[in-house]
């Protein structure tokens, strides 16, 4: 199994982080990671998820929302049957120092092929870029 794990303090209300998250149509204007998300944040729900890493690859995924809590966590799980499974997790965390958020963004690799994932380095730059992007947005700033 592999991790990619990364956090931001965000100086917004976890309602706030969870608009900007949420709303999938409105990724276009400021995501630079996941560039488009066709779907619903609900659990269940199937989405089709465009993302380009810093390095310029380009990737589709249909992954199904395992957990939408509004203003704590959105998950989301997807899967190569039998080779590499990845679970997409977003936690909204109170930061303890008023009206801020941690935002934690992470990824768990599992599966045959999940020791020879390679790109890490560069999915976690997505992750950092699109983390800041995100507290931008929330702080209004964008």
């Amino acid at each position: 199994m592999k991790e990619i794990h990364t956090e931001i303090e965000i100086a917004a209300s976890a309602q706030r982080v969870w608009e900007v998250l949420a709303d999938f149509a409105k990724y276009g204007e400021w995501n630079p990671f996941i560039r488009q998300v066709r779907g619903e944040p609900r659990e269940g729900a199937k989405l089709e998820i465009h993302i380009t890493t810093p390095a310029g690859t380009k990737r589709t995924y249909e992954p199904k929302v395992t957990k939408a809590e509004p203003g704590k966590e959105l998950r989301w799980f997807g899967k190569v049957p039998g080779f590499l499974s990845g679970e997409h997790i977003f936690a909204i965390e109170d930061a303890g120092s008023g009206g801020r958020v941690k935002f934690i963004h992470r990824e768990v690799f599992g599966g045959l092929l999940s020791s020879f994932f390679k790109d890490t380095d560069d999915v976690k730059a997505g992750f950092e870029e699109m983390n800041r992007a995100l507290k931008a947005r929330a702080e209004g700033q964008s």
